[in-house]
């Protein structure tokens, strides 16, 4: 688990903090101290912190020493501070610090923890700087690196474009205006036309006085613009605002294709998606199996034993082919109704990880009301290289149908001669 350092002399504050890191990083060990001693102590215990949100004056270190101590050890220091000193802020800045974050309202907390939870998970995004300045772009991946984002360079347009080749999941391009061959605005076309514009943010640069040129970035396909030279404040908080916007938007399409009950995709999501296996499969001329599966006596479980009780069997099996299925694509496309696309599996290979699923799910024991009962499923498998979503969907319903006539419980494949 990753591990948070937060070193805060006051009880009042520290109570704030505490609140906010259960609330917001509940995923990460959160380690307090409360003096200089007590975080050398933090350190001789266990020195691996991600990242550290540290009061600069404290009784024991009233001069920053603290600040000094955790950045020696190569801490990623977000700084807390009573009062705002412009020596001290361009002071720490410069000598490193993520960010200097004045103590004036409940807001500064909760801004040095959602920094905090971003530091945890920069190392993941991929950040692209396209300009021509050896100097610029050493001086902007030095900014991005201290804040733990991975960086690519790009000396020009057409470099840049390259690199995006190179890595399609660069969530973030920095460019420059003014460049040789090929300037921002059209690069940024270049991009957008390219490259799929979601989950992809830019930012153009320059260090031009016009005006006009934030709009025309923008009207080009960028997401914001900054003058050059900026305050490294405010060039971090562009960058969060914009790959925060980002991930909303991702956040409200996942929520859209999810199953509200098991947090599977749905069924809408799953024929759209199952149409890019099948162009896979086509090729890379490899088999394309489908499955449909069926809880069986489902009617019977809620008439039985309450729907509340139906809808924990329903997520049981939803966790159960979450652990089987991981590699391929599947859905809860119905009431008790689930599909499974498997790329690569060729009948046999796909049946028998459907009936190593349905013999993993038989051996769950449902608890209800003191007592225990096992479900089940019955299954179709289908395998084709030519046939549509629905031709498959439709194929593997009949030997479903066929698996509940026969006895329920079991998962039935096509004919070795099938099509």
């Amino acid at each position: 688990m990753a591990r948070l350092l937060v070193v805060e002399d006051s009880s009042t504050v520290m109570r704030i903090l505490k609140h906010l890191a259960s609330t917001r990083l509940s995923s990460t060990d959160t380690v307090f101290t409360q003096s200089f001693a007590e975080t050398k102590q933090a350190f001789c215990q266990n020195s691996d912190f991600y990242a550290a949100i540290v009061d600069l004056n404290l009784p024991d270190a009233p001069n920053g020493e603290v600040v000094d101590f955790v950045m020696k050890q190569g801490i990623p220091c977000i700084v807390l501070t009573g009062d705002f000193d412009e020596r001290r802020r361009k002071q720490l800045v410069d000598g490193g610090v993520v960010d200097y974050v004045v103590k004036e309202s409940r807001h500064a907390y909760h801004y040095a923890m959602k920094l905090a939870r971003r530091l945890r998970t920069n190392h993941e995004i991929k950040v692209l700087v396209v300009d021509d300045s050896a100097m610029s772009r050493k001086h902007i991946r030095n900014l991005l690196e201290r804040q733990l984002y991975n960086v690519i360079e790009a000396e020009d347009g057409f470099d840049a474009i390259e690199q995006m080749s190179i890595h399609p999941d660069v969530r973030l391009v920095i460019t420059d205006f003014e460049m040789p061959n090929m300037d921002g605005f059209k690069l940024v076309n270049e991009i957008r036309r390219k490259f799929d514009k979601r989950g992809l943010a830019i930012i153009g640069l320059s260090s031009q006085e016009s005006g006009i040129l934030s709009a025309q970035f923008i009207k080009h396909g960028a997401n914001d613009f900054l003058n050059k030279p900026f305050y490294p404040e405010e060039f971090y908080c562009r960058i969060s605002q914009n790959l925060e916007a980002i991930e909303l938007i991702e956040e409200i399409e996942d929520s859209a294709n999810r199953d509200y009950l098991t947090g599977l995709y749905n069924r809408r999501a799953f024929f759209e998606f199952s149409k890019q296996v099948l162009r896979d499969g086509w090729a890379h001329s490899v088999p394309v199996s489908f499955s449909l599966i069926d809880l069986d006596n489902f009617k019977h479980i809620n008439d039985h034993y309450g729907h509340a009780v139906g809808d924990y069997v329903l997520k049981r099996f939803a966790e159960v082919m979450q652990r089987y299925c991981e590699k391929f694509l599947f859905a809860r496309v119905g009431g008790e109704e689930f599909a499974l696309i498997m790329l690569g599996l060729d009948n046999s290979k796909a049946l028998a990880l459907v009936d190593g699923l349905r013999q993993a799910f038989v051996g769950q024991a449902i608890e209800c009301d003191g007592g225990t009962f096992h479900a089940s499923f019955s299954g179709g498998v289908v395998t084709d290289l030519n046939s549509n979503i629905d031709a498959l969907y439709n194929r593997a319903d009949e030997l479903l149908y066929r698996a509940k006539e026969a006895g329920r419980n079991m998962v039935l494949g096509q004919e070795p001669d099938s099509d």
